[in-house]
Parts: structure tokens; sequence; C-alpha cells
């Protein structure tokens, strides 16, 4: 599929099962898929067109991506991050990444989350409301790092380059003005 003949967000998710793997760039170019190996360490956030070239995104890119090529087809989106909160950024040795970029989008009324970077989810899930889907959502991921408490956090762009630590930093700064006390 091309995204010149994407019509409808059943088509962004066709386009991305296609074209994206769960994977990333690093810093020298190399292209990593199905592991997060030394990703703190060498992980610089993509352009849309680097993914697209590459083939591979991490939640970070894809939902950049699906992003794009919903508002394309004009589909407002919203972009959420949920993640254990690090208060300045991870360090190298930290073990596990802590986060999950989504997004939603409205359509007849509802609200619906296109999933693409979990492999465990691909789909498109329908919701009454922002508000339950965030609960929802959240509480997937939750239930992923043991129960732990996870804030979602509005975001708004995506600036390629950023390394992880500064991408989680992005978030955290907007946490007093987007985040979302979920009810």
């Amino acid at each position: 599929m091309k995204i010149a003949s994407i019509k409808d967000p059943e088509d962004v998710l066709v386009f991305m099962n296609e074209h994206v793997k769960y994977g990333w760039l690093d810093m020298n170019g190399n292209v990593y898929v199905n592991t997060l190996k030394n990703f703190k360490k060498l992980y610089r956030v993509s352009s849309i067109e680097e993914t697209l070239k590459f083939g591979v995104g991490t939640c970070i890119e894809q939902v950049a991506l699906m992003k794009f090529l919903l508002n394309k087809i004009g589909f407002k989106c919203k972009t959420f991050c949920t993640r254990i909160y690090i208060p300045s950024g991870p360090k190298d040795d930290d073990p596990e990444e802590h986060m999950h970029c989504f997004l939603l989008y409205k359509k007849s009324g509802k609200i619906f989350q296109l999933e693409h970077p979990n492999g465990n989810r691909i789909g498109i899930y329908c919701f009454n409301d922002e508000m339950s889907a965030l609960k929802q959502i959240n509480s997937i991921y939750e239930k992923m790092s043991g129960g732990t408490a996870r804030p979602v956090t509005r975001y708004f762009k995506t600036k390629p380059g950023l390394t992880f630590k500064q991408f989680n930093d992005y978030i955290n700064s907007l946490d007093e003005k987007y985040r979302v006390e979920i009810k």
C-alpha cells in the first residue's frame, strides 16, 4: 500500500503492518529490530522520513507516523505517553524503558486508539469517550509493570534527534499542564 492510497484509519493500520516493524535506528545509523539492547545509550528519535526509509520505529516514531497519516486524511489526533515516572531521565543502566506512546482520534462521536507498536495489541480499539480510553489503555501498561502507577501525559510534538532521556525530560516538562488525572 502507498501513502497516496490511504483513505481511512483501517488503511493506516494496513500501511503500518506492511511498512513498519518495531525497532529503532541508533545514532550511528544501525537498525535494531525487536530488541532494546543498548537502547538508552544509542537511541535517537527518528524522523518520519527515516522511519519510512528504514521501516522501523519505537512507539515514539510509530505514533508520529500514524498521526501524520491520519492528519493527512482529515483525522485530528491526540498523542499521549504512559510511563513510570523517572524525574531526571533514565540512566543508561536502567533495565527497562518504562514508556509507551499512543494516539487517540475521534470518528462518529467515538474515540479510537490505533495501536501498532505494541505487537500484542495491533488493531483499532473503540471507546465511548477519551477518559475511558485513557483509563483502559493505561491499565494495560500498569499491569505490564507489575501494578506500578503510571502517569499519562498528553504531548504535542516528536522532535527527531532527541535521546531517550531528552524525550523523557520533554514529557516530564509537560506534566504540570498536560498530565491527565485518570479517574
